[in-house]
């Protein structure tokens, strides 16, 4: 009846035919649900709210953060972060308006992270590792449940007490684990051992300690910053083992200080790279590849490597464009990855492999000649591309920036803007080659 109600109110219908059995029918089918909650103001359910907050946490990453689950806004109305307007504890109604401002917010991953337990499988996806890798990082003491869930699974075994661990600690993993090689764990092949495996566990007798110099690689600072947070803060753990020279602190006491502290802070997101591919068959195509890794060559004749997670449907739209069997190369206009220059490469971009990892993901490998290689931002020292790899000889090639010249000139003369017996393009045995005229006006 309150939502016949706001129909009228909404101007749906005339009130006088608000008795039609014909129109009742009409605006029952063509009503959409969601919307008459909202306007209602009325509690909508969790499963509901879990929706929206996936949604608003973007693109389901190839790995990271698992999806918001109907108990995850339980958690979060115990956390006084939504209020409960009824329905089972566990799974409670809250209010629509309510929840679509939290899923507004910025720090909502965090805000899940510090509130929401994960259990096992969640939280190896959160790692991005296999279940069995995670496995042995609670088999090594380095992470404890929290809590536990009595799950029903009915035909697959009845009810089983399922552990929960921090979503905080989980994600800090990477950051007080430094010595772990977690790029390796996470691209680990499927049925192949993990490396977890050959590690001693925590002793319970000398506890879970750490040098000052583990504490320098969880914060990416010199050991003299840290000597001097130990100086100036009263609250720096004390030690509890070790020597006047080399003493050790436990662990979580040192992590919750730096939380505290902000010298650290939690992993909300995998860093992601932009790449825009060119091909004269396919056109120019955009992707997205999180968590890249570019493995840059010293040798000019050498590879460069780009690796990342993908989508299958991305994959597959970037394997033809850097086909291998077509007469044109594909060419990179512009790579933006994190903490390198904008790169571009003119052509012979190829992809060299496709796997699923052991979690399931789909990460893709991409290559080209490290001597094409350069930079796309421009300057005085270059054009649109600048080599950046030192070459043996002088290259034939030069991305000219000028207008005129049509981008790649294949010879050492470009008649647009040089004479037949001036060089278009000059040897930098330091920064490769660069078409003269961006630097110099060139002789009439």
């Amino acid at each position: 009846m309150a939502a016949w109600r706001w129909a009228v109110a909404s101007g749906l219908v005339p009130p006088a035919d608000a008795g039609s059995g014909e129109w009742s029918r009409a605006v029952v089918q063509a009503a959409d649900a969601e919307a008459v909650r909202a306007a209602l103001r009325g509690p909508a359910g969790a499963s509901w709210a879990a929706e929206r907050l996936t949604e608003a946490l973007g693109a389901p990453l190839p790995y990271g953060r698992p999806h918001v689950t109907a108990s995850a806004v339980g958690h979060l109305v115990r956390a006084g972060l939504l209020a409960y307007l009824g329905g089972e504890p566990a799974f409670p109604d809250v209010h629509p308006d309510q929840a679509a401002a939290l899923a507004r917010r910025r720090d909502l991953p965090a805000l899940l992270d510090r509130h929401v337990p994960l259990g096992p499988d969640q939280a190896a996806r959160r790692l991005g590792v296999r279940r069995t890798d995670f496995d042995q990082v609670v088999r090594l003491g380095w992470i404890a449940p929290t809590g536990t869930v009595q799950i029903d699974y009915k035909r697959q075994g009845g009810v089983t007490t399922v552990p929960l661990y921090s979503g905080q600690d989980i994600a800090l993993l990477p950051v007080t684990r430094p010595s772990v090689d977690w790029y390796a764990l996470r691209t680990l092949a499927p049925g192949r051992r993990s490396p977890l495996a050959a590690l001693d566990p925590v002793d319970p007798a000398q506890g879970d300690t750490v040098f000052l110099a583990e504490v320098t690689r969880m914060t990416g600072v010199g050991r003299a910053a840290v000597q001097s947070w130990r100086r100036r803060h009263a609250d720096f753990p004390a030690p509890v083992a070790g020597t006047d020279v080399h003493p050790r602190f436990e662990r979580s006491a040192v992590v919750s200080w730096l939380l505290a502290h902000d010298k650290i802070t939690l992993p909300t997101g995998v860093p992601a790279a932009t790449l825009v591919l060119w091909s004269d068959e396919e056109g120019e195509r955009r992707f997205r590849l999180d968590d890249p890794r570019l493995e840059m060559a010293d040798d000019a004749n050498d590879e460069d490597r780009l690796s990342g997670w993908m989508s299958d449907a991305d994959t597959d739209a970037l394997a033809v464009l850097a086909a291998t069997d077509t007469d044109t190369d594909a060419s990179v206009r512009r790579l933006t990855a994190p903490a390198t220059p904008p790169l571009a490469v003119p052509g012979r971009v190829q992809v060299v492999e496709r796997y699923h990892s052991g979690s399931g993901a789909l990460r893709v490998t991409l290559a080209w000649p490290a001597g094409l290689r350069g930079t796309s931002a421009r300057g005085t020292t270059g054009g649109q591309i600048r080599h950046v790899v030192p070459q043996d000889a002088p290259s034939s090639m030069c991305w000219c920036a000028l207008p005129a010249c049509g981008g790649l000139v294949p010879t050492a003369h470009c008649a647009e803007h040089s004479r037949a017996d001036v060089l278009a393009m000059e040897w930098h045995p330091a920064e490769g080659v660069r078409c003269t005229h961006l630097a110099r006006p060139t002789a009439p």
